[in-house]
């Protein structure tokens, strides 16, 4: 079927202000599913892809990873939702479907993965993501959103919840207490907070300040608090932690950290720093330390962890705000301003 026409919010240039953008959507295929999008998250990510600092653009960009929407169209040969579903679209759109990574569902380690925008259809057109009226996606990239869930809250889960999921889900289920530590409180940290809590680990929220101490620990529920720059606090948790998931996407020491963990634990990355970090390797080797990489999650988890979240019925902490207002929500940001996550609320926000 021929593409629609449609409406989003795309940045021009590396200025990444925002504005009003018409697009066709690529022609639908027979296992495709068209999403009309409810809600849409924000993610610090967005702001460096629109400012063109991860990798080239070619504008216009039109952002959006954390897409939740109502199905309005199938292909004849969709087989997993039906009209009327609420679904998700994280991160990715496409795969290769035949490499050693795809065929072990771990699709967004593919080395031909397709961005959900920002990069390009298998049919030469242009992706665009979630900030805009409707999306066309192959339905083995979108999940089922839990009836329990709220699609608004569902949002945040599609990237920086299966992000936190992913290499947490190794120690769920262990037959031995886990004590854990999560590096870094913002979109991603507290969702990970909330999810290693759920699976029942002891856990230690390290901050380079006090600033976050109540929040960490009267309203996230966190086992303990440290700070960073407190030498003796540092001293005093040295070889305690199981594993620490470090979620800062920027620069900053990794040696204090690979002191925390125990024998062999593991320093897991999330956060991406736009510069090189530097260590010694001699506490690795004589700890059996590792230090390892996760990146976002497959789609089999991203449904796993909307399901894990509605049978624990936790809940996000986001502030929801109409398209109109996503210039402002950026500013707001990129200072922090934000507990934890903006989510757009794209129905309803004249873009039909």
């Amino acid at each position: 079927m021929e593409g629609r026409r449609v409406i989003g919010w795309a940045a021009r240039d590396v200025s990444a202000h925002l504005s009003p953008y018409s697009f066709t959507l690529r022609k639908t295929g027979p296992e495709d599913v068209v999403l009309k999008v409810l809600y849409c998250g924000v993610d610090h990510s967005d702001l460096h892809q629109m400012r063109g600092e991860l990798m080239p653009i070619n504008y216009p960009l039109v952002p959006g990873h954390e897409v939740v929407g109502e199905v309005v169209e199938v292909g004849s040969e969709v087989n997993k939702f039906k009209l009327g579903d609420k679904v998700g679209v994280g991160c990715l759109i496409s795969s290769c479907g035949k490499c050693l990574s795809c065929n072990s569902n771990n699709e967004q380690y593919c080395n031909q993965r397709v961005f959900t925008y920002g990069a390009v259809n298998k049919d030469g057109t242009p992706t665009h993501g979630g900030f805009s009226s409707a999306m066309v996606v192959h339905q083995k990239f979108v999940v089922q959103i839990p009836e329990k869930l709220a699609p608004e809250q569902a949002a945040p889960l599609l990237c920086a919840g299966v992000t936190a999921y992913s290499p947490l889900k190794q120690f769920n289920n262990s037959d031995k207490a886990i004590k854990a530590g999560i590096l870094g409180l913002g979109g991603v940290g507290h969702l990970a907070v909330l999810i290693a809590k759920a699976m029942g680990h002891h856990v230690t929220v390290i901050s380079s300040s006090e600033k976050k101490k109540v929040e960490a620990l009267e309203h996230l529920h966190a086992d303990a608090f440290l700070v960073s720059s407190n030498a003796a606090g540092m001293e005093g948790a040295a070889a305690s932690l199981d594993y620490i998931l470090d979620t800062v996407p920027a620069f900053h020491s990794l040696e204090p950290y690979i002191s925390l963990l125990k024998a062999g634990g593991k320093l897991i990355f999330v956060g991406v720093s736009t510069m090189p970090l530097h260590f010694n390797n001699d506490e690795l080797i004589l700890g059996n330390k590792s230090l390892t990489g996760s990146f976002i999650g497959s789609m089999e988890e991203t449904q796993e962890i909307l399901d894990f979240w509605a049978e624990k019925g936790l809940s996000t902490m986001i502030e929801v705000v109409k398209m109109d207002y996503i210039n402002k929500a950026f500013e707001r940001l990129e200072r922090n301003d934000v507990r934890y996550r903006f989510v757009l609320e794209v129905a309803g926000s004249n873009l039909e």
